[in-house]
């Protein structure tokens, strides 16, 4: 005869795997710390005003 093996648990187990390995992606998306990403939106700005000061405007002259 066969090993008997409980379906529950099996089902949970692979359901905790499925549930760590979603956990493990969603911290490598989202694990940015609040430092992190101020510290990003403050280069991101200062480089669209460095951006915007070197714009040559084309203006109409009369």
């Amino acid at each position: 005869m066969g090993n008997v093996i409980n379906l529950n648990r099996f089902r949970k187990r692979t359901e905790r795997e499925a549930s760590a390995k979603q956990a493990d992606a969603n911290r490598t998306k989202f694990g940015r710390t609040k430092a992190k990403r101020s510290a990003e939106e403050k280069q991101a700005d200062q480089a669209k005003a460095h951006l915007d000061q070197h714009r040559i405007d084309h203006e109409e002259q009369p």
